[in-house]
């Protein structure tokens, strides 16, 4: 039997700590990162009418036309090309949300906090 439900159309909301799950996961993924930055940054108080999620060393806020800006800091390899890395993850970052989520990015801000000489000794 083959049946068929008509449903009214509803609302899907993911939670800006979801968001921010997928920017971690895609930014800790990039081999040139070495981790977050250790730092918790402060809100935004401009954006007033937008809903938020912070963890250490990123921010990702949900505006109420439903874009998201996400804001990134990491400490890199100093074997890597700062700038292409910055591009990198602004690409991965955006693809994943769009991918997983199916958010519309607004923007992907990254901010390159450190570059650890430690750990190309190691290597």
């Amino acid at each position: 039997m083959d049946e068929h439900y008509e449903t009214p159309p509803g609302v899907v909301t993911i939670a800006p700590g979801v968001l921010t799950t997928i920017v971690r996961m895609t930014t800790l993924a990039h081999p040139d990162v070495l981790r977050l930055a250790p730092r918790v940054m402060t809100p935004n108080l401009t954006r007033r009418r937008s809903k938020s999620a912070q963890a250490e060393g990123l921010r990702v806020e949900v505006a109420e036309d439903a874009t998201v800006t996400v804001d990134v800091h990491v400490i890199a390899d100093p074997r890597a090309s700062l700038t292409d890395l910055g591009k990198v993850l602004q690409m991965q970052i955006a693809r994943a949300l769009e991918q997983i989520a199916g958010m519309q990015v607004r923007s992907v801000n990254v901010f390159i906090d450190e570059i650890e000489f430690d750990a190309a000794a190691r290597n």
